[in-house]
């Protein structure tokens, strides 16, 4: 089922393009990845989607429902981590819980049990917090209404490492309880741990939306070989090969698509050691962004 979808979603901020031609379907419970460098167009997206900005043309829809004109409802059932903490200084972090309790649509008791979970001192005022208690306390106020849609762009940004695995868990116990989270990130690892999919942006268009399983599969594969008797010239040769460094009897492959010729050349030559291993989710990311937009990634 989808619960977050766009239709040709664009968004101008005068000649400057934030998102163009945006199609993109999120489905109930898994956790999504947006992936983009800054100013891709993630943000811009986000705050399409929880309507907080009027499309310039397109439409944006969550849980069936148009998110500009029907914002108000929509923001019954999400939460929204913006990329940038906003507070307010004189209020203590209790204030802040009971501020956002005082709607009607979040639980606070939940919040001080989250309170408890991330140690933040709740009797301080926030102008004394660091940038994690911070972030920290966003995060609360964004899920203490146990919203069946989170949206989170950058969520653990300015959190330590035991902090930032604390909030996986949390995050997994959402989606377990059926929640539908998306979720901006720089974080690659943190992609690769917590979403099912992820979607990739590139100067405000969608490059591809994939698996994480899949995308880590994704062409890309790292060989490292050591020939007995030199470097045959006709490595170089091979197709789908993306780059190769060379040294004495021994060459660094990062390689593509069929593998069958490389091990077809290989098999000919005495070789003392070999290694093969799947890219890593940023060397996927990178030979994403190293395309073109027209280029087919397949």
């Amino acid at each position: 089922m989808e619960v977050i979808k766009t239709e040709g979603l664009t968004k101008y901020y005068g000649k400057v393009t934030g998102v163009r031609d945006l199609n993109l379907s999120i489905h109930s419970g898994e956790i999504f990845g947006f992936l983009g460098p800054n100013g891709a167009g993630k943000t811009t997206t986000m705050r399409l989607l929880v309507g907080l900005l009027r499309p310039s043309a397109g439409k944006a829809y969550v849980l069936g429902k148009d998110s500009w004109s029907k914002r108000v409802e929509i923001a019954r059932d999400t939460g929204y981590l913006p990329g940038e903490t906003r507070l307010y200084a004189r209020l203590t972090g209790i204030e802040h819980i009971n501020f956002v309790a005082g709607f009607g649509h979040a639980d606070r008791s939940f919040a001080l049990k989250l309170a408890s979970r991330f140690e933040l001192d709740l009797n301080r005022r926030t102008e004394e917090y660091s940038r994690g208690m911070k972030q920290q306390l966003a995060l609360i106020l964004a899920l203490m209404k146990r919203p069946r849609i989170l949206i989170m762009d950058e969520p653990t940004s300015g959190l330590d490492p035991l902090m930032q695995y604390l909030l996986y868990e949390i995050l997994n116990d959402f989606r377990d309880n059926g929640t539908t989270i998306m979720l901006s990130s720089h974080n690659l690892p943190e992609v690769e741990r917590v979403c099912n999919r992820v979607g990739i942006i590139k100067d405000g268009s969608l490059v591809a939306v994939e698996s994480i399983e899949d995308l880590r599969n994704k062409r890309i594969r790292n060989i490292e070989v050591t020939f007995e008797n030199g470097i045959p010239p006709q490595l170089e040769t091979i197709a789908g090969i993306i780059e190769i460094e060379m040294s004495a009897n021994r060459a660094r492959i990062k390689t593509s698509g069929n593998l069958n010729p490389l091990i077809a050349l290989l098999s000919k030559h005495r070789i003392s050691d070999l290694s093969i291993s799947h890219a890593s989710l940023e060397d996927v990311f990178i030979e994403f962004y190293e395309k073109g937009r027209d280029e087919p990634y397949v």
